[in-house]
């Protein structure tokens, strides 16, 4: 096992204006950490993580895994495994075959290697699959081989690059749980790319939010979601995502249709000699109140019924942002109508600068 840092790592593809695809990125993910990178497309997460397997170069900076700095390395002698979205594996050989192929390269015996994909099989829930083709597995199965390919080498990193965009949605549910649990168990440094940012929240330890090739912010789940080091943060974490909007600053607070957000003195003060604010406010942590009540009127634009929860789209007067609310799934409004909407918790209302989108306060 080892850890894994980027140091000031940079890859830039050349051209009439170069491309900083991943540009001085600095983190550390200590031995036997789950870390995710996550971002929209384009953000460069996937290229990061193709940096430290080695298939893309490091223009600037270094990559170290372990003790060892591995930058120049070919992939081969970084001792890492790497799980590919497509699965890569060989239609002609077997499950058994598929797992065991990098080790039987390197000249383990093959008594040693028929141990090492038994074990892994075990794991895996692959056992009675080892004799068939890939051609007669699901998609599922084919992606729990070559997690089993990686595991039986070993490795002290493993990198894994969307696994499971090619999967249904409830079995996405249920392999990337697998592969938490899975890795808990092996206790291996992981590093995993994907786009959804519900997978990342549910399967980190930490989670780095990249934009442009830019680290954003890395930390836990809970603290992405509830201290945002940025609007792109706070938008991008969180599903539905949060209501961000641009406000006009007065006594107090901000001005929201006709309500006053409170915000805290710190953020007041921090916002000092701003005419505005961007307001940024959870879904969840607005609702339905009553007339008389503290709140703004909101047109009901849209209504996306889920059983037990309904979010409403809404737009309010004066205001140019559509603004999302949760609400009782079993009596939601219908589309046209008008509802007066207020906070839940003016504690959790989020203020961040109109020109650098950092946090305020």
């Amino acid at each position: 096992m080892a850890a894994v840092a980027y140091a000031a790592a940079s890859r830039v593809y050349p051209g009439a204006s170069a491309v900083r695809a991943v540009d001085r990125l600095e983190l550390s993910i200590p031995d036997g950490e789950f870390l995710v990178l996550v971002g929209p497309s384009g953000s460069g997460k996937s290229t990061a993580l193709r940096m430290a397997a080695g298939l893309e170069d490091v223009d600037e900076g270094a990559i170290h895994i372990g003790d060892r700095d591995v930058t120049d390395l070919p992939p081969k002698d970084r001792d890492i495994a790497m799980v590919f979205q497509s699965y890569a594996l060989y239609p002609h050989m077997t499950v058994a075959d598929n797992m065991g192929f990098a080790l039987r390269l390197r000249g383990v015996p093959k008594p040693e290697i028929a141990d090492k994909v038994k074990e892994a099989a075990g794991l895996l829930d692959l056992t009675k699959y080892l004799d068939r083709k890939p051609k007669a597995l699901s998609g599922g199965q084919r992606q729990r081989v070559a997690m089993g390919r990686a595991i039986v080498r070993e490795p002290s990193v493993f990198l894994m690059d969307e696994p499971l965009s090619n999967l249904d949605a409830k079995l996405r549910v249920e392999t990337r749980a697998n592969i938490a649990k899975l890795q808990q168990r092996l206790g291996t440094t992981t590093i995993y790319v994907t786009h959804d940012q519900v997978e990342a929240m549910t399967m980190g330890d930490r989670v780095a939010v990249l934009k442009d090739g830019v680290l954003q912010q890395c930390a836990s789940p809970r603290e992405l979601y509830e201290n945002p080091a940025n609007a792109f943060v706070a938008g991008f974490i969180g599903s539905p995502a949060m209501n961000l909007g641009t406000y006009r600053v007065v006594d107090g607070g901000a001005r929201l249709g006709e309500l006053t957000v409170p915000v805290p003195r710190p953020v007041l003060d921090a916002a000092s000699g701003l005419d505005e604010i961007v307001l940024g406010v959870r879904p969840e942590s607005l609702g339905l109140v009553g007339a008389g009540e503290d709140g703004f009127e909101l047109t009901v634009d849209l209504v996306e019924e889920l059983g037990a929860d309904a979010y409403l789209h809404g737009t309010v007067d004066g205001a140019s942002e559509r603004i999302v609310v949760r609400v009782d799934g079993r009596t939601p409004p219908r589309i046209g109508e008008k509802v007066r909407v207020g906070l839940r918790d003016a504690g959790e209302v989020h203020a961040f600068h109109p020109e650098t989108s950092r946090r305020l306060g």
